[in-house]
């Protein structure tokens, strides 16, 4: 459900397909990662709260009782300021009786602008669930990605969602160091993801989109992809070296579109089945004599 007519693109997560999308911002406030096209010549814009409450109307004319769930759009809603968001949430409570959670994209720099009160405040006020697109917990591989943070700023990004009482969905992304600093990133990234200890963790496969300054890179041979095997071997040296305490229950997930083979389960519990199933797909992607470097699919 979605009812901002502006002409730019829109993106949510998988899981938020049937949640009301409500736009509060429009592009992304950093802009600046190297792998991403999704807002490249989209101007940056905060909406007015008219714009908002407008859309909050329609939601509430078309099906007041069904809306459940609330996504708020664009890239990085959690850029505007905590009083703003604190409104924001509070008039969809008023608006949606059977309200049962509220969502966003977080970029790191804007969760740590943010206080661990006002993280509560927010989780108090119907903020439940954020969706971090961390990349890698390689200081190295983060600062050539131009993600605006080292790798300690994003462990501590992911946990003060966590000690807010959020739920936390973490995005790495496999291959985003290149040939030469895949063993780095793996293991920088399963030791943040033992100490944040997200919800949700999602592995996806790098894709060198169009308009991307990384494509940009590889095509003047600059950046290393590592071959689908390659992007295998990555993933079983990072489910090797995640270490979760006993009582935690992480889904983890490999199923996107970019990925080349779909894995499921939970850490700590399905770990030594998924490092099994890994290392039998890197095996058999190891046999391929060529494929898609740019992984369009």
């Amino acid at each position: 459900m979605f009812f901002d007519d502006y002409d730019t693109p829109v993106f949510r997560p998988p899981s938020e397909a049937n949640s009301f999308i409500l736009r509060v911002t429009r592009g992304c406030a950093h802009n600046k990662c190297t792998y991403c096209n999704m807002y490249r010549g989209v101007p940056f814009q905060v909406l007015t709260n008219e714009e908002i409450a407008r859309q909050i109307g329609m939601a509430y004319t078309y099906n007041r009782e069904g809306v459940r769930r609330v996504f708020l759009a664009d890239g990085d809603a959690l850029c505007l300021p905590t009083s703003r968001l604190l409104g924001i949430l509070e008039a969809l409570r008023k608006a949606f009786p059977n309200l049962q959670r509220v969502s966003s994209y977080a970029a790191p720099k804007d969760i740590l602008r943010k206080s661990p009160e006002e993280m509560k405040q927010l989780f108090d006020a119907g903020l439940k669930l954020l969706y971090y697109g961390m990349e890698s917990g390689d200081s190295e591989t983060l600062l050539a990605i131009r993600k605006g943070v080292d790798g300690p700023q994003s462990i501590e990004a992911g946990k003060r969602v966590i000690a807010a009482g959020m739920k936390l969905s973490i995005m790495v992304i496999l291959g985003i160091a290149g040939k030469e600093g895949s063993e780095r990133h793996a293991l920088a990234t399963a030791k943040a993801i033992s100490e944040i200890q997200p919800t949700m963790l999602s592995a996806l496969c790098l894709m060198l989109y169009r308009g991307s300054e990384l494509k940009d890179q590889f095509e003047r041979g600059e950046f290393h992809p590592l071959s689908p095997g390659g992007l295998m071997h990555e993933l079983q040296l990072m489910l090797e070296n995640i270490h979760l305490p006993e009582g935690c229950h992480t889904l983890f997930r490999s199923n996107h579109v970019s990925n080349y083979v779909n894995f499921a389960g939970t850490l700590p519990k399905d770990q030594e089945r998924l490092i099994r199933e890994v290392a039998m797909a890197a095996g058999e992607l190891d046999k391929l004599k060529s494929w898609d470097v740019y992984n369009y699919g």
